[in-house]
């Protein structure tokens, strides 16, 4: 079957069974090591998880684990798509007479990217993203969780003058948390891009409506420690573009990396303090929906070379190790499912000049045969 077939069959059958995402999340109990999650986190993560449609487990999700943090914390991410039986279940909620926030901002932000009179569908498709935090929550668990599209139709490279689909982006956005792009925000966004390397593409925008306002934007495809310094100089962005080279000059020197990616924040007084640092293990641009999916073994030299950041612990990371599996089969009663499972990415961040977090993104999702 094509991807679109087996993404139907999926979400179909999953939609049959009893439950909710929190029941697929369950599974995932008996790979996570202890110092990755346990006691009531588990009980906080799967509360979040259960107000989430079953059908949900057809779209890649997972969690976010810190592995500087003692404590056995996470977030949670999933994601769903528009047009989909998934889609259309947040649509019937939205409506509905005990609708929630989280249901009408989904519904909402599907219908701008379905919207005739928009390009956002031709830039983005028709996928969101969201991370809920869990762990990270200091003061109670936000109502609505973070909300992230990828340009994957469109690439947005540095060199191509679309200012506008940046702008319409970060707008439609922005219209999750009823935020009103002003004159220094869209200043901001239009240099972090008009800055960019030919090279570097805009590979996703984030907003967290529960977070202090603002968007965040990953940069992706530098091809040099170098090009990074340069690019964050060329934006203005305060911290110490040096450091962040050496950070990857080291990395680069402990393993084999191909590019590299930033996270950074863009507000009105400018841009966010904190750096995030992404790198991929493998070069692969490519059409192919699935491109994350990779061989276990890619992730086991750059893990290895984390070891040598101060604030990694070292249990997280052997731990890490042991989430990572080739593809398991799983009997429900509506049938068969593989279960795929591997880390997606991991983001170091940098702050006052040095590694402060270091977190991993770790996938899982069902495919029914």
């Amino acid at each position: 079957m094509d991807f679109e077939t087996t993404l139907k069959l999926t979400q179909k059958r999953l939609s049959e069974e009893d439950g909710n995402l929190g029941n697929l999340l369950e599974l995932a109990k008996g790979w996570t090591h202890e110092c990755l999650i346990s006691g009531n986190e588990w009980n906080n993560i799967l509360e979040q998880a259960s107000h989430l449609p079953k059908s949900m487990g057809a779209f890649p999700f997972g969690f976010e684990f810190p592995l500087h943090d003692e404590n056995p914390v996470a977030d949670f991410g999933a994601s769903l798509s528009g047009g989909t039986l998934t889609g259309d279940i947040f649509h019937d909620r939205a409506k509905s007479s005990d609708s929630n926030k989280l249901a009408i901002a989904i519904a909402n932000l599907l219908n701008l990217l379905d919207s005739k009179d928009s390009n956002l569908q031709s830039i983005v498709g028709r996928k969101v993203m969201l991370e809920f935090d869990v762990g990270s929550a200091k003061n109670g668990i936000p109502e609505l969780p973070g909300f992230f599209l990828r340009p994957g139709n469109i690439p947005i490279y540095g060199d191509e003058n679309k200012q506008n689909d940046v702008l319409s982006l970060t707008n439609a956005l922005y219209s999750i948390a009823k935020w009103k792009l002003n004159s220094q925000e869209r200043q901001n966004l239009e240099l972090i891009y008009q800055s960019q390397p030919a090279n570097t593409r805009l590979d996703s925008f984030g907003i967290f409506p529960s977070r202090s306002r603002g968007i965040r934007l990953a940069v992706m495809g530098f091809n040099s420690p170098e090009q990074v310094k340069d690019y964050l100089q060329s934006t203005n962005w305060q911290g110490d573009g040096s450091k962040v080279q050496e950070t990857i000059q080291s990395l680069q020197d402990r393993t084999q990396i191909a590019r590299y990616g930033i996270n950074i924040d863009i507000r009105e007084d400018g841009l966010g303090h904190e750096l995030g640092l992404t790198t991929m293990v493998k070069q692969r641009f490519t059409n192919d929906r699935r491109y994350w999916l990779d061989d276990t073994d890619l992730w086991d030299s750059f893990l290895d070379a984390l070891k040598q950041e101060k604030c990694v612990l070292k249990d997280k990371l052997l731990a890490l190790k042991g989430w990572m599996s080739k593809p398991e089969m799983n009997f429900s009663k509506s049938g068969c499912f593989v279960i795929l499972r591997g880390i997606h990415h991991i983001k170091l961040v940098i702050s006052e000049g040095h590694v402060s977090k270091v977190k991993a993104y770790v996938f899982m999702v069902l495919i029914a045969i």
